[in-house]
């Protein structure tokens, strides 16, 4: 069978973990952005998690060196649309792609202009190939809750216009839904889905909590659900 030649979807796609390594060395030449090395072989070694990794963040590191080109308008709509394009190439029709607005704030862009950006690259995509795309906004667990609530109220402009879902991501400890109980649950009323990652590392319970307290009408990974239970049951 080739797989290849099947339709699909994708429904779990980070933006940042899908950059073309050409794409990369070309935007940091032209914006001058240092990387460890403009070699490809060695931006390669850089940018994909060893099989084996330690921890989740080991892997998460991977993430770090993409975002260092993804601070400009140009940058994003480019990264975006050579994503779906990609995606054309797997014959993928319909792709779900999520990122966190946050990380691409650091030259001075707004969170309105980043996910702006982004939905224009999915368009671009859109209108030239056989494909549909619906954005997902990630709010990082590692920062605050009130980072939370900014990503939440300034991505609702968006909501039916690409936007359809919010998310919780990055390093993972355990009982972490609870503090996010307020921001997801606005969410929810301003009319977002809702889709949390847990259950990445040891903490099965985790995912019982992304569905109980959060309403996650999706978990991201969730592997070790097979430690709790109560979250099988649901």
């Amino acid at each position: 069978m080739n797989f290849l030649a099947l339709p699909k979807i994708e429904l779990h796609c980070h933006l940042d973990g899908s950059l073309r390594i050409e794409t990369i060395i070309d935007i940091a030449q032209k914006e001058g952005i240092p990387l460890p090395s403009f070699d490809r072989d060695v931006l390669k070694r850089e940018l994909i998690a060893p099989l084996e990794c330690e921890s989740l963040d080991e892997y998460l590191q991977r993430f770090s060196l993409p975002n260092l080109v993804m601070q400009s308008k140009e940058s994003l709509r480019r990264i975006t649309f050579e994503l779906f394009e990609d995606a054309t190439r797997e014959n993928v029709n319909y792709l779900e792609v999520r990122f966190a607005p946050l990380l691409h704030t650091l030259k001075g862009l707004g969170v309105e202009e980043v996910i702006q950006s982004v939905l224009e690259g999915m368009r671009e995509a859109e209108s030239r190939y056989e494909i549909k795309g619906n954005i997902i906004l990630s709010c990082m667990r590692t920062m605050s809750v009130e980072s939370a609530f900014e990503v939440v109220e300034k991505g609702r402009e968006f909501l039916g216009k690409g936007v359809v879902a919010i998310d919780l991501c990055a390093s993972e400890e355990e009982g972490f839904c609870e503090r996010f109980i307020d921001p997801i649950a606005l969410a929810k009323e301003y009319g977002y889905r809702v889709t949390i990652h847990a259950g990445e590392t040891r903490i099965g319970k985790n995912v019982l909590e992304a569905v109980e307290l959060l309403g996650a009408e999706r978990v991201g990974h969730g592997v070790f659900i097979k430690d709790c239970a109560e979250a099988i049951r649901l």
